[in-house]
């Protein structure tokens, strides 16, 4: 789990907006000084921080390199230690290098003003084994996302000064648990030959791996797993980073935009997908990751319909999806493996996700729809 350090050493107008945002999002990691402490001390589960060495925290900030190593030193230091550094040269890359080796100091604090990316993919390579953590500190969303990713792996952490509660909830979204959506067998009941159709492929900016694909279905009953193109054949070559997804009628899950909402994601229409949206991205064990969509493309093809059936608590869920009638176009069985949608028939048994049943604007909602 990554660790969100938010800045409050400041107490401004907005203060208790943005605290009772980040009690809302079980964000419980704090800087703090003089003005701010005394609202954070008596609270249980606040982890706090302070460059203010006079304050009884859990974690006191040494600036100063001297004072770091002394604090590392002494025996009866009951509290937890770590190091800011403004990185502006190499020679400040490879003093954090250093210091990270002494396993009393539990993190160190980076602030790269110019140099960025590069500085940080040499701490991340050289720290990401080590007990020390790296926070970044940075000036927005985009670039706590940015750090985040890096070199796949990331920071540990991010230490940000929130401006308005929504910085809280799009940094919540950055670094919320992952989660994994069930997914349970349905039977194949009737195919049925649609002639032509507008057919949405999902192009995504990450390449994605075998038994991954995406979640789709003709109605928020249930959504069938349309694997990846990630195979090659001797007439066409693979495409990794792509979902032949189904029709433009077709709902596609996406990640929640309240990142506090139990199922963890929404639908939207494939019509409505457009490059730099997200998509879920999921495996056939149901594990979730999120990707960016680089383009989507639209075109007219001849499409299969899939009537199924699933079992949710002894009652029959009608599940149906469409998918374009090519042999690159694969489900995945109830074995987990990729099948082509022209070797599938009755009474096969392909990997669905039962869904919320009515949606409004993709948000589930407990209200009598009937889709069919």
């Amino acid at each position: 789990m990554k660790k969100l350090i938010l800045d409050f050493q400041e107490k401004n107008e907005e203060f208790k907006e943005l605290v009772q945002e980040a009690f809302n999002r079980d964000i419980l990691h704090f800087l703090t000084d003089t003005s701010t402490y005394s609202e954070f001390k008596d609270i249980e589960r606040i982890i706090t921080y302070t460059r203010n060495l006079e304050l009884d925290v859990d974690y006191l900030l040494y600036d100063q390199l001297e004072q770091l190593e002394n604090a590392a030193e002494n025996q009866n230091l009951k509290k937890g230690i770590g190091y800011y550094k403004e990185l502006r040269s190499k020679e400040d890359e490879v003093e954090i290098k250093t210091v990270s080796n002494n396993r009393k100091v539990n993190f160190i604090i980076v602030s790269a003003k110019d140099w960025k990316i590069i500085p940080f993919e040499n701490l991340i390579a050289e720290m990401h084994k080590k007990d020390t953590e790296l926070i970044a500190e940075v000036d927005t969303v985009e670039e706590a996302e940015l750090m985040l990713k890096t070199l796949e792996i990331g920071v540990d952490g991010i230490l940000y000064t929130p401006k308005t509660a929504n910085d809280i909830i799009e940094l919540k979204k950055l670094i919320g648990v992952g989660f994994e959506i069930p997914l349970t067998e349905a039977e194949i009941k009737n195919i049925q030959t649609i002639p032509e159709s507008d057919r949405v492929c999902v192009d995504t900016t990450s390449l994605l791996l075998p038994g991954e694909g995406m979640l789709v279905g003709s109605t928020a009953m249930g959504f069938a797993l349309v694997h990846a193109e990630v195979f090659e054949t001797q007439f066409v070559a693979s495409r990794p980073f792509r979902v032949n997804a189904g029709d433009v009628s077709a709902y596609i899950l996406v990640p929640e935009e309240d990142v506090q909402k139990s199922e963890g994601y929404r639908t939207k229409y494939l019509s409505e997908l457009k490059g730099g949206d997200k998509v879920l991205v999921v495996n056939s064990r149901g594990s979730v990751r999120i990707a960016s969509v680089g383009r989507v493309k639209i075109e007219r093809r001849p499409m299969l319909r899939f009537e199924l059936i699933a079992r949710k608590e002894d009652i029959d869920v009608p599940i149906s999806c469409i998918c374009q009638n090519a042999e690159t176009i694969r489900l995945v069985n109830s074995e987990g493996r990729a099948k082509s949608v022209v070797e599938l028939k009755s009474g096969d048994r392909i990997l669905v996700h039962i869904g919320p049943g009515a949606t409004h604007f993709g948000t589930a909602i407990k209200e009598t729809i009937i889709e069919k």
